[in-house]
């Protein structure tokens, strides 16, 4: 049997042979057969996955992705931790209030993306999906198996009521964005929902756009009086395959999966949220986090700090056995993790400062000295993909990059890509104080007599790096300290959680440390963190980027229409943000570190783009039993 895919046109009858019906059937027959030929006219789509692209990797017969067990028991608890020590809300939607962690797992979309691929986007609450030539408009089927976690049905209405939700009551970044690409959205009846989207919009969004659409319960929201934009400690009603348990506000909170889950079997799913518990640990800070793991308060831990890997794994539990200490292949894009400058701030205004204070990071140095070695640099917005700028611009790139010649930052056009600065040794390198001072003095910043830097107004050069998490000091300190041997009046200003959230909400700092990639397809979510549009108001631009070159990139990332348009114009955006300067690189490696009770299983391979381990990692019981005997674990 032929699969369909999204490139497939859909003409297999006779128009002929069709046209000669007509004069056999009454009037509604006849304007069913002209609507059904119109549509065959232009020809329409109607498939499983969507990629904008190629052709999905899994037919719409598969059995179950590659890197999920099918067999893998439903059983079993995982633990995990969170070191933010606070939570008031399970709404994760509101500004307000800071949302309990895995507040989102009830919720699902019509379409999933998957760990193994890029760009493709298969049926999940719907069955299929129909969409014409030009994709003006895309009509998901709704699964007759679909339901949410109270056992009532997923109808077509709840999905033009979860649209329409956002719409009214969602961040205002995401509400303008999703504006600019759906124009409206209907039930055709129960089960089949349409969305139209607007002439204007950008092909390449469309139908993600539309496919990512998450589905609520319209009887319930309105039974509950549930408001998106409000804080609400009760969690919303999905129809993922966990819902709450119970929790202790500030102490843990206990996910369990739905026994009922309605996707258990479905060929997407199978295999996956195999724990029949998912206990979340809340600790104050890094250390009581860390002391909570080595006494089995939870049981699985991914590493982030480079020195407690390095130094802190020699405890009794991974000499014996006990806990298994992994290094994990990671295939992902670099996260991008870089000190953003806040562009809303007028002292950053001059490109001039914000490389200045970017060569107070001494990376060489705190790799040796705080990261024992465990971390390469962070380049740009793009590393280790596909996407990412190297070298001088190539003949593809300038193709993209020449029209733009008049508003492009001085030397993208002709010089190697912007690296970050090399330091020495030692944690003040004095050429970069130099060069550092040179620009700072030319940005009429100069130093006073009291050895601090002002401006003709005779207001100092201040900068506050905004921090909650305690490990971050040892880093962000010896930056600190190098600024002020700049002039500049550095400080570390670390925050609760509570604060840091409404203060980073409400563009309230000078300095934060954030995560701004490009991704591996542009997108809407481009515009969102990188667009003029946006800036002044967008959660998910931090830095309040907005420049002309940037926006034509966007613009011409997103139209392209194959895929090797799409990557020039990708590195040459990559080039382009790198050249402004509005970041200073941290860092990243390409594995993850991970330590877990020796009493979870996983494939052999695991997925490139994301490590699973809530997704398809399962539980061992004979191993859970052997751990409990050896006093491993209570």
């Amino acid at each position: 049997m032929p699969h369909d895919t999204p490139r497939r046109r859909a003409a297999a009858r006779s128009v002929p042979d069709a046209w000669a019906l007509l004069a056999l059937l009454p009037m509604a027959g006849v304007l069913l057969i002209v609507g059904t030929l119109a549509a065959m006219a232009q020809g329409t789509t109607v498939a499983h996955a969507f990629s904008y692209f190629g052709t999905p990797k899994y037919g719409p017969d598969f059995a179950h992705l590659d890197y999920a067990n099918p067999d893998a028991p439903k059983a079993g608890e995982i633990a995990i931790s969170v070191q933010s020590g606070t939570f008031d809300s399970f709404n994760p939607y509101s500004r307000k209030g800071v949302p309990g962690a895995l507040a989102s797992v009830p919720i699902e979309r019509l379409m999933e993306s998957t760990a193994d691929e890029i760009g493709t986007s298969y049926c999940l609450i719907c069955e299929t999906l129909e969409y014409p030539d030009d994709q003006s408009w895309a009509i998901f089927t709704i699964r007759p198996e679909a339901r949410f976690s109270d056992g009532t049905r997923v109808t077509a209405d709840d999905v033009v009521f979860t649209h329409e939700l956002f719409m009214e009551q969602g961040l205002p970044s995401f509400r303008e964005g999703v504006a600019r690409i759906i124009e409206k959205v209907e039930a055709l009846d129960e089960d089949r929902v349409k969305f139209t989207f607007r002439e204007d919009s950008t092909r390449r969004d469309r139908i993600e756009q539309a496919g990512s659409t998450p589905v609520m319960s319209r009887a319930w929201m309105e039974a509950n009086a549930y408001r998106l934009d409000e804080s609400n400690d009760t969690p919303i009603l999905g129809t993922g395959a966990y819902v709450l348990d119970s929790y202790e506000t500030n102490q843990r909170i206990v996910y369990r999966r739905n026994p009922d889950y309605w996707a258990t079997d479905l060929p997407l799913m199978k295999g996956r949220s195999n724990f029949e518990t998912i206990r979340v640990e809340y600790f104050a800070d890094a250390d009581a986090a860390f002391e909570g793991f080595k006494a089995g308060a939870y049981t699985f831990r991914e590493e982030n700090s480079s020195k407690q890997w390095a130094t802190g794994y020699g405890f009794d539990a991974v000499t014996n056995g006990s806990v298994i200490k992994a290094e994990l292949p990671d295939g992902a894009q670099a996260s991008g993790q870089a000190f953003v400058f806040n562009l809303r701030r007028e002292k950053f205004d001059d490109i001039r400062v914000r490389e200045a204070i970017a060569r107070m990071f001494n990376f060489e140095w705190s790799n040796e000295t705080l990261f024992y070695g465990l971390y390469a640099r962070t380049r740009g917005f793009a590393g280790n993909s596909y996407n990412e700028a190297t070298g001088k611009p190539s003949a593809e790139e300038l193709a993209v990059l020449e029209p733009l010649a008049d508003i492009l930052p001085e030397g993208v056009l002709t010089d190697a890509v912007v690296m970050p600065p090399v330091s020495g040794a030692r944690q003040l390198d004095r050429g970069q104080l130099r060069a550092a001072s040179a620009l700072l003095d030319e940005a009429g910043w100069p130093v006073g007599d009291d050895g601090i830097r002002r401006n003709a107004a005779g207001e100092t050069l201040k900068v506050e790096f905004l921090e909650y998490s305690t490990a971050f000091d040892r880093v962000v300190q010896p930056f600190v300290e190098n600024l002020k041997a700049l002039g500049v009046d550095a400080s570390l200003n670390r925050v609760d959680t509570a604060q840091y959230i409404e203060r980073s909400r409400s563009f309230d700092y000078d300095i934060i440390t954030d995560q701004l990639s490009i991704g591996y397809e542009a997108g809407s979510g481009l515009e969102q963190q990188f667009g003029s549009a946006e800036a002044e108001f967008s959660l998910f631009n931090p830095a309040g980027i907005a420049h002309p070159a940037v926006d034509a990139l966007i613009k011409l990332a997103s139209g392209a229409e194959t895929r090797d348009d799409m990557i020039a114009a990708m590195k040459a955006l990559d080039r382009t943000m790198r050249a402004l300067k509005f970041v200073t690189p941290q860092w990243f490696k390409d594995v993850h570190t991970v330590a877990y009770y020796d009493m979870f299983e996983h494939a052999e391979t695991i997925a490139p783009y994301d490590l699973g381990y809530l997704d398809y990692w399962w539980y061992d019981a004979a191993k859970h039993e052997a751990l409990r005997a050896s006093g491993a674990l209570r």
